[in-house]
């Protein structure tokens, strides 16, 4: 008992004798819970670290993507005109179907130009027996001429008249070509393989040369992709532009990748294809076609798609997981275990995401262990537990 509280019930039993009693079996008791209160606190276990996931900071060579916003178009677009004037009688091809080169697209009524054909004919057959009679006649005149039976005059004349001869076959050989043509021109055919768009004209249309498209065809395997890039990407590849084009190599996997417009990733890899002649003054851009091969036509003209590629490899970047970097007003922050299981928060710059992983440029070493899970109950100078995040 301290000696201070023996003084003070020394005096109240000399002036209380009655009460003395019960202060000390108040002591006691005050005694007695301070004692317990001090062993509860002394067995009472330290408490546990909390525990918290975390992952290695790796270091790799990875490449880097630019992304540009594109559009698909066909390797080669066809737009179908009638070239003659005449009555619409046939259509033979399904619209939005695939379609060779040379089938049969449309059909014009062909009987007034079969008329025109045989008339121009008969005007050739006519010409032609001008120039036989024309060519006897100066074969009968040469040898008259030269005995004097008959004037030089008639033999000029005979020679003129041969000669007139021979250009009204040429001009009725070429009316001949030419009704033949437009007979011809009544079948309109596909040039080219592809995709058929939607029929303009049906049947029974008077359709000619002032009467606009009757429908459009596209070859889109492979297809073709235009997107713009800056002055300042076109200068950074210009050299190896240049030598692709000297060489005029056409490398078949560029490694360029088409993301649509539904985020998926075509699974097909593309290749340049070619750079416009000049830069957009207006927008400062130049425009680029790539293609990418398209089995089965999915991909069709006028598609929105983003194009990403790779623009260079950067060596022995610093990787860590996405989720291990918190932002916090325009600063990046890691929460580090150290060696003795302290946590550091550090503050980091940060470059380019790759994939699920953020690029770090300063302020992390190789190997270190950042938290990726727990970051929210932890603080600077805490001791964690921590446990890997690769085989949770």
């Amino acid at each position: 008992m301290p000696p201070n509280l023996r003084s003070e019930l020394r005096s109240w039993s000399s002036l209380h004798p009655s009460v003395t009693i019960r202060v000390i079996a108040i002591c006691g008791l005050w005694l007695s819970t301070l004692a317990a209160c001090k062993d509860e606190a002394t067995s009472r276990p330290a408490p546990t670290p909390p525990e918290v996931r975390v992952a290695h900071v790796s270091q790799e060579d990875v490449p880097l993507y630019g992304e540009w916003v594109g559009t698909t178009d066909g390797l080669v677009n066809a737009t179908i005109q009638a070239r003659v004037t005449g009555y619409l009688v046939r259509r033979t091809f399904e619209e939005g179907a695939f379609v060779k080169k040379g089938h049969l697209l449309f059909e014009i009524d062909s009987r007034p130009f079969q008329a025109a054909l045989a008339e121009a004919k008969g005007q050739l057959s006519r010409a032609q027996a001008q120039l036989v009679k024309t060519e006897l006649d100066v074969k009968r005149d040469r040898p008259l001429a030269a005995a004097k039976a008959i004037s030089q005059k008639e033999l000029d004349d005979s020679i003129q008249a041969y000669e007139a001869a021979k250009g009204s076959v040429a001009s009725a050989k070429a009316s001949v070509l030419q009704a033949q043509l437009n007979l011809d021109f009544t079948r309109i055919e596909a040039p080219i393989d592809g995709v058929t768009g939607i029929a303009k004209a049906q049947v029974g249309d008077l359709v000619g040369p002032s009467t606009g498209v009757l429908t459009s065809i596209s070859t889109v395997d492979p297809i073709r992709v235009y997107f713009p890039i800056s002055e300042q990407e076109y200068l950074k590849a210009a050299s190896k532009v240049q030598a692709k084009y000297q060489a005029q190599a056409r490398s078949q996997d560029d490694g360029l990748e088409l993301i649509l417009a539904d985020s998926a990733v075509y699974p097909h890899k593309g290749s340049y294809l070619l750079v416009d002649r000049q830069v957009d003054v207006k927008t400062g851009t130049i425009r680029v076609a790539a293609t990418f091969p398209n089995p089965g036509n999915l991909l069709r003209p006028g598609l929105f798609a983003r194009v990403r590629a790779p623009i260079q490899t950067k060596k022995g970047a610093l990787l860590v997981p996405q989720r291990a970097v918190t932002e916090l007003q325009g600063d990046y922050q890691v929460a580090v275990v150290g060696s003795n299981n302290q946590v550091e928060v550090r503050t980091v710059k940060v470059g380019e995401r790759i994939g699920s992983r953020w690029i770090i440029i300063e302020g992390l070493k190789p190997g270190e262990q950042v938290i990726v899970e727990g970051v929210q109950k932890v603080k600077a100078g805490m001791t964690v537990t921590p446990k890997s995040a690769e085989s949770s």
